[in-house]
């Protein structure tokens, strides 16, 4: 097979929301690679790897609070991951299925992409949703401005050739 490192333009974003509202969120550093068998998505596999410190979300108050025990814990867990388990092709798109260490838990979860594959680079786009009580981060929030249980992921990530 052949190694496709992640390209520094990728994303890693994510949108919480609560009763009153929503806000965005991510991360600015992390690095991963798709191992890529014979250019056929389903016989390759791919990993990443997020430091959570990199945490960064659309207001800087937000963002020390997400930081926190209450949330990310990032100073206990500096780090996530993501490895694939498979990759089925599913009509055009593909079912991408891993394991997720986040907030000191592993759970495999699974989510619908889009993957392109030339000579050059290995893309994925996708947009699905984790439960964060799966992960130990159950901070309610106010009582008149509960947190939602869903976070959506947004993944938009290009690896090129190494």
């Amino acid at each position: 097979g052949t190694e496709y490192t992640f390209v520094e333009q990728s994303k890693i974003e994510f949108i919480g929301s609560k009763v009153t509202g929503q806000h965005d969120g991510g991360f600015t550093s992390f690095d991963g690679k798709f191992h890529l068998v014979d250019n056929d998505p389903t016989r390759s596999s791919a990993q990443i790897n997020i430091d959570t410190t990199s945490l960064w979300s659309d207001n800087d108050r937000l963002t020390g609070h997400l930081k926190s025990p209450d949330f990310f814990d990032v100073a206990t867990h500096p780090q996530a991951t993501f490895q694939t388990t498979s990759i089925v092709k599913d009509g055009d798109a593909y079912e991408v299925t891993g394991n997720l260490q986040l907030h000191g838990v592993t759970k495999s979860i699974s989510f619908p992409a889009d993957v392109q594959v030339t000579d050059a680079q290995v893309t994925l786009g996708a947009e699905f949703h984790i439960n964060r009580f799966d992960f130990g981060v159950k901070y309610p929030g106010k009582a008149d401005d509960l947190i939602r249980d869903e976070v959506i992921i947004r993944l938009d990530v290009t690896a090129a050739a190494s």
